[in-house]
């Protein structure tokens, strides 16, 4: 049980730690809401999170025995837990900068495509880049990792890495058809910089541990 804790706090704060960098989930986020109201937020998650389903369908369906070999786990290991060290020092780094992008996009709200909500999250995540290097790197090692624990470790990983976009893309929704501004500038800094920190500590656990994987293969 506590393993499945693990990996869905760490796919939580993983999650969370992106959706709180401006890009163009959000920014379609905060204009339809603008024009669609809270509804707007959720049904967005929806759209991304359906193509991340699909993603981790195919992924499980078509490299599963492969991604269970000691040799690639811990591979995977060392390669995602230097991405996820890279990636907390980058959320440190720019995280004054990603608070005042986020005062911008709320002020300047930029409507999505006209595809509808769930059309717009789900066409801005497979047209953006990162979306897809997260998945070649921390993503696959993640998915290896809940494949140790069975249909229970997909679905803890899967639940956190969701549950985080819908929790911080609710509340921008909430706050923007309030009237109001999501968070203050330094609040939002300083969580991110905190999520930067737990980012680079799970990186540094995982780094280690794959290395004992190969060590001991």
């Amino acid at each position: 049980m506590s393993d499945l804790f693990f990996l869905f706090g760490g796919a939580f704060v993983i999650g969370l730690s992106g959706a709180m960098m401006p890009g163009p989930v959000l920014t379609a986020t905060i204009g339809e809401t603008v024009r669609l109201g809270f509804r707007a937020g959720p049904l967005i998650v929806l759209g991304h999170a359906l193509v991340e389903l699909a993603l981790l369908a195919v992924v499980v369906a078509g490299l599963g025995g492969w991604l269970r070999a000691p040799g690639v786990l811990g591979l995977l290991g060392v390669v995602g837990g230097s991405a996820l060290v890279a990636m907390g020092a980058q959320t440190i780094r720019t995280s004054g900068a990603a608070a005042r992008a986020l005062a911008a996009a709320e002020s300047a709200p930029t409507p999505a495509p006209r595809l509808g909500p769930v059309a717009a999250g789900m066409a801005l995540s497979v047209s953006n880049p990162y979306w897809l290097l997260w998945w070649a790197t921390i993503g696959l090692h993640y998915a290896a990792q809940a494949l140790q624990r069975g249909p229970a470790g997909l679905g803890a990983f899967y639940a956190g890495h969701i549950l985080s976009d819908l929790a911080w893309y609710s509340l921008v929704a909430a706050a923007v058809a309030a009237g109001r501004r999501v968070c203050p500038p330094w609040v939002h800094r300083w969580v991110l910089a905190g999520c930067g920190l737990a980012l680079a500590a799970l990186g540094a656990f995982f780094f280690g541990d794959g290395l004992g994987t190969l060590a001991g293969n």
